[in-house]
């Protein structure tokens, strides 16, 4: 199922599913007029096919008490990255780690309860390279889902 075989159908699903997870599949079918059983199947074909990726909670950072979220720039050798991938891979505090272009070549989204974790985490990261670190005062757009259509 490529990009141009979905339907006006299954956009509104996966637009529904984004905005709600736990939305019943009633309330989806009355919606996109079809019976449960066929958005179900709809659903379960646009899961194998691999538009949807999951089901999640979105937990709020702050009542955890994680009130520092900070992003990384990381510059690891390419050398380094067979070091450097399990270990980020085990940090739980590292929300997002995305290799990109440009002076850096990793960039992590990190969550920590303070600035003194943050900082020892930071010295943790400069073992595999130069580290520029910018602290988020305010979010004004927060992760948001696709823009269907």
């Amino acid at each position: 199922m490529k990009r141009n075989e979905l339907d006006h159908i299954d956009y509104e699903i996966l637009k529904m599913l984004q905005e709600n997870a736990r939305v019943p599949l009633k309330e989806i079918a009355e919606r996109v007029y079809l019976s449960s059983p066929a958005v179900s199947a709809r659903i379960d074909t646009l899961m194998k096919k691999g538009y949807i990726e999951g089901f999640h909670a979105q937990i709020n950072p702050q009542v955890m008490g994680y009130h520092i979220k900070a992003f990384i720039n990381l510059e690891v050798t390419p050398q380094d990255k067979k070091q450097f991938y399990p270990f980020i891979k085990e940090c739980k505090n590292v929300v997002e780690c995305n290799c990109v272009t440009g002076d850096y070549s990793m960039l992590l989204e990190v969550l920590f309860h303070s600035t003194a974790e943050l900082d020892q985490f930071i010295g943790e990261l400069q073992e595999y390279g130069r580290t520029n670190t910018l602290i988020v005062f305010s979010t004004s757009v927060e992760h948001r889902g696709l823009i269907m259509g």
